[in-house]
Formats: C-alpha cells, sequence, structure tokens
C-alpha cells in the first residue's frame, strides 16, 4: 500500500539528520544569471492534473526566473509520494493534499506548508473531480457507491476521504466502499473497460472519462465543502529553517502565479499542454479549479474531523497552525 510510504519518511529523517535532508546545496547555490545574481535549481515534486497549472504558468511568465529560482518539475503518482521525496531532500518543495501533509504530521514527519496550491470551485456536477461511473452503471448517486469498487489516486488520501463524506451526505453507508489504488490517468480506461464500479478522477482524466460516456455521479469536495483547500505547496520543515529566504522567494513567486492564473484563466487552461498529453476537444471541455492565495482554515479542519472520523490519524490530531503556515 502506497500509504505505508509515510513510514519510510520517518526513516529518511534520520539518515538525512545533520545533512539538511540533503537540500542545503541545492538550496543555497547556484549558476549566475545574466544579471549578476544567483540562480537556484529548485525541484518540486508534483502530480501531472490541472491543479497544478499556476506553477507552470507563473515558470513561463517569469515568476519564479525574477526571484533567482531555476524550476525543475517531476511527476509523482499522488501526494503520499512525494512527500518523503521532500523529506529526503530530492525535492525542495512539493505538491500534496491536505489529507496526506496531516497524516504526515501526525506521523512525525517534518513537514510545513509554505503555500496553498488549489481549492474547490465549490460548483456540485461541475467540480474540478468527481466520481464517474459508466453510462450504463445501476449507480444514480453516492449513496449507491456502498459495496462498489472505487478508483482513487492514492489510499487513505483526501479522495476517499471525501468520498466517504459524499456517501454519508447522501444516507449510504461509507463503510462499505472499497477502493483501489489507481493513477489517474489509467482511470478513464480502467472504468470504460468495467475494471472498477467507478473512479473518483481530478482533471484531465475526468474530461477524458465524460467524452467516453461516462456521467458524474458525486462531486466529494465540493459537497464537503465549497471552499474546500485540496492541495498546497509544502517544504521539509528544516528547509524553512535553513535557507527561509529560498522559502519566501517560492512562496512569493506562487502566490504570484495563484493570482494571476485565477485572472487568466485561458492561459491556465492552455499551459495544460505543456505537462499532459491533452487533445483540443478535453482542454476546451475541462474544468478548472479556484486558485485562491490563502488556505480556507475552516475547510481544513472539517477535512481534520472528518480524517479522525476514519481513523487516518493513529496517535493524535494534526496540529492545523503548525502545519499551514
Amino acid at each position: 500500500m502506497r500509504r505505508r510510504i509515510l513510514g519510510l519518511a520517518i526513516a529518511v529523517v534520520t539518515v538525512a539528520g545533520a545533512a539538511g535532508c540533503g537540500s542545503s546545496s541545492a538550496g543555497t547555490s547556484g549558476s549566475s544569471s545574466s544579471g549578476g545574481g544567483k540562480t537556484t535549481q529548485v525541484k518540486v515534486g508534483i502530480i501531472p492534473i490541472v491543479d497544478v497549472a499556476p506553477l507552470y504558468l507563473g515558470q513561463k511568465k517569469g515568476f519564479f526566473s525574477s526571484r533567482g529560482i531555476d524550476l525543475k518539475m517531476v511527476s509523482a503518482q499522488g501526494g503520499a509520494a512525494i512527500i518523503p521525496g521532500v523529506v529526503s531532500g530530492q525535492f525542495q518543495f512539493g505538491f500534496s493534499n491536505t489529507t496526506s501533509l496531516m497524516i504526515a504530521q501526525t506521523k512525525g514527519v517534518p513537514v510545513t506548508s509554505v503555500v496553498n496550491g488549489a481549492a474547490t470551485n465549490g460548483k456540485v456536477g461541475a467540480d474540478v473531480t468527481g466520481v464517474a461511473v459508466k453510462k450504463d452503471s445501476p449507480v444514480k448517486s453516492a449513496k449507491d457507491l456502498a459495496g462498489k469498487t472505487v478508483a482513487v489516486n492514492t489510499l487513505q488520501n483526501i479522495g476517499d476521504t471525501t468520498v466517504r463524506e459524499a456517501v454519508r451526505k447522501d444516507g449510504g453507508d461509507p463503510s462499505k466502499v472499497k477502493f483501489v489504488e489507481m493513477a489517474f490517468d489509467q482511470m478513464p480506461a480502467a472504468l470504460d473497460g468495467g475494471q472498477v464500479d467507478a473512479a473518483w478522477m481530478g482533471e484531465p482524466a475526468l474530461t477524458i472519462a465524460k467524452s467516453q460516456g461516462a456521467r458524474v455521479v458525486a462531486s466529494p469536495f465540493a459537497e464537503t465543502d465549497p471552499k474546500l483547500t485540496v492541495a498546497t505547496y509544502f517544504a521539509s520543515t528544516q528547509l524553512t529553517k535553513k535557507n527561509p529566504d529560498l522559502v519566501k522567494k517560492f512562496t512569493a513567486a506562487m502566490t504570484e502565479s495563484l493570482t494571476y492564473a485565477t485572472a487568466h484563466p485561458d492561459e491556465a487552461r492552455q499551459i495544460l499542454t505543456t505537462y499532459t498529453k491533452i487533445d483540443s476537444a478535453v482542454l476546451k471541455n475541462l474544468t478548472l479549479p479556484s486558485w485562491p492565495a490563502q488556505y480556507d482554515m475552516a475547510s481544513l479542519e472539517k477535512l481534520a474531523a472528518l480524517g479522525e472520523k476514519d481513523g487516518l490519524f493513529s496517535d493524535k490530531k494534526p496540529d492545523l497552525k503548525a502545519l499551514f503556515q
């Protein structure tokens, strides 16, 4: 189970030790830029979905390079896989769903969220993620998912947590939903081929599935909270202490990127062609998330409460004020 990798992350912390989680060289050195300043190469672990469009757009617009940051994005399947990479120094920053970050913190993994990433657009039936089923499926609404197999990108994640909440709110038994792990880009074919009864998908996978006849029966993010903070960019706590200047620059550049993407949705949509395989019809029809510059703490508190209800936190509750700075 991929979630077990979080346990590995704790061991990685010990191994990294005084080496600064491997981030000291990448976080403080670089080649000279044309302006005479230093350029620092920064690796960011991401999931290749629409949510990270502002990061790529900000890179294109020069919001990072103007601050001396040379970005390199590295793809992973989900936040649970990215977290150990950030802690070990493979990445200086990472993009993760907020539930995975909460779980990591309660397990003693030293991570700190530094800037917002993405939020639900709040539209039930037209959100950036949705649970889709085949056109002829007997599943009509969330409660019908009880007893069915639902694909999510990583287990014990914001996906299955919010799907359970959608089932619960619709009067179904969330404990009877069977979740299986699968990469987003594999979900449309798996759903169409009958390998799973339903799939919780992000964009562009969701629009691809709908183009194959799938229909959306639940919008878990929007149904959980219309302002739900879904994902954020984070760093190792050690990096935030050893190189606060780099963290400050990254946060400022990312905030500018989120603001720009919000004001220029067509450009945000178009940037997807640079990091996903997407045809023009899908590009035109896919749904964008919301990209607020600030977290919605009330929604994070609700998500933490759901995680506690589902037994995601083994020993203690997450300290949201410490995690989301």
